[in-house]
């Protein structure tokens, strides 16, 4: 098939991608993990925009290098060498099967407003989880173009709830239930670092615009306009959600809510408005979902290409689909969900928002060393001098976000490098 057949990805349907992927179950969240920190803890949402803004620029210039299939895989393959390129194509992909495990739990859990007994019941929930994962792996096997259509609309739609929050917020505004500027006795740094960290799940998928370049319409010049208008698309959305709920809701009371949209909603508007939200919440993730499954499906085809995977992960379906990628996705998620739903639906959601967003960030670090080395060998003008600032930037940040994480969580993704290591050499 001709590569330009397949090219059905323009700029609206790329920005779907990114808002889609990284807009899911995380903001539905944020405001009940956000509220012990007060106002201050808002800074948090500006560090990590102005930090996915770095990634989005470090992103920018190396898919103008390399506009290939894979996204990070590929520019940290092609920058660092095999071994670099294999940590990362392990654990960004990890990080999208984490995401899909993560994000269908989150789905069931809203799934249980209108259906208790669902979400009542380990084996119910872990069938449903089941169900709409294996749904959205037959979707996108069956047509890219149908996955990037749906992907578009479901992106539009998930915006209506955020846009109903801000609204409400809006002509229902109550200065005297927006929190304290730091009720904690933490310093103002580390709890900004613990905040940055804690949003990044929020944020992580922007650079999913990225992993499908083979399907992007002038990749070199789409995919940066896509990665700019998708962080500040997002940023704008949830400085703006936050605020207006913590104007309607008092911070006692959103300290104890499992679902902050639906209760801020339902103080206004009563069970309808918290109907609305968690219609809203249902699309959101489904969204979301679509996203992170399109991104795994690629990755791990342009880790097959490159001799990572065997060659039959690298047969496209009649429609362009690499059928065995998705399968092989499909089948390690299923296991995620079946090992992790002992846990309870919360802890398995924040094991997998934690897990995903740490393997990311460890991307983004070695994205950014990539573009350093790319940029030292450039010809010396002030663009070169730009390009290492920026890559500077960006690893700097990364690594403060990976510091916000925790020694815990920093020691199972270093235990699940040390896991994919042996593959490695299997291969080679």
């Amino acid at each position: 098939m001709n590569s330009n057949n397949r090219r059905i990805i323009g700029f609206w349907r790329g920005w779907s991608i990114a808002v889609g992927c990284a807009v899911g179950s995380g903001i539905f969240m944020m405001p009940t993990m956000l509220a012990p920190y007060g106002m201050l803890g808002w800074g948090g949402w500006l560090i990590a925009g102005g930090g996915s803004i770095l990634v989005a620029l470090t992103m920018a210039k190396l898919v103008k290098r390399i506009p290939k299939t894979g996204g990070p895989y590929v520019y940290v393959n092609e920058g660092l060498g095999k071994f670099s390129g294999f940590i990362i194509a392990w654990t960004y992909w990890v990080a999208c099967i984490s995401a899909i495990a993560g994000i269908s739990i989150a789905f069931v859990g809203y799934l249980g407003f209108f259906a208790p007994a669902i979400s009542n019941s380990p084996i119910y929930s872990l069938l449903a989880s089941l169900m709409l994962v294996w749904i959205m792996i037959i979707l996108n096997i069956r047509s890219l173009e149908y996955s990037s259509q749906f992907q578009l609309i479901s992106t539009l739609l998930k915006l209506l709830p955020l846009i109903f929050i801000i609204l409400l917020g809006a002509t229902n505004f109550n200065v005297a239930n927006l929190p304290e500027f730091n009720p904690t006795n933490l310093h103002p740094i580390s709890l900004l670092a613990t905040v940055t960290t804690l949003v990044m799940w929020s944020f992580i998928g922007i650079e999913t615009a990225t992993v499908p370049a083979d399907n992007i319409i002038n990749p070199q010049e789409t995919i940066p306009k896509v990665l700019i208008a998708s962080v500040l698309t997002i940023l704008i959305f949830y400085i703006f959600v936050s605020i207006a709920i913590a104007s309607i809701v008092p911070a006692n009371e959103l300290l104890d809510s499992s679902a902050p949209f639906t209760l801020a909603a339902t103080k206004i508007l009563g069970v309808t408005g918290g109907t609305i939200i968690s219609i809203g919440a249902l699309i959101s993730t489904l969204g979301s979902l679509n996203a992170n499954t399109l991104t795994a499906g690629n990755l791990s085809l342009a880790a097959a290409r490159d001799g990572l995977l065997p060659r039959k992960f690298v047969v496209l379906t009649k429609a362009g689909t690499p059928i065995f990628t998705y399968l092989l996705a499909g089948f390690f998620v299923s296991i995620l969900l079946i090992l992790n739903y002992t846990k309870g639906i919360v802890n398995a959601f924040i094991f997998m928002a934690m897990l995903s967003t740490l393997s990311t960030l460890i991307a983004y670090a070695f994205c950014a060393i990539a573009e350093f080395k790319f940029a030292h060998a450039d010809q010396r003008n002030q663009t070169r001098k730009n390009a290492l600032l920026l890559s500077c930037g960006t690893f700097l940040y990364a690594f403060f976000a990976i510091w916000g994480a925790g020694i815990e969580m920093i020691i199972y993704s270093l235990i699940l490098i040390i896991i994919g290591i042996p593959i490695y050499l299997l291969k080679k």
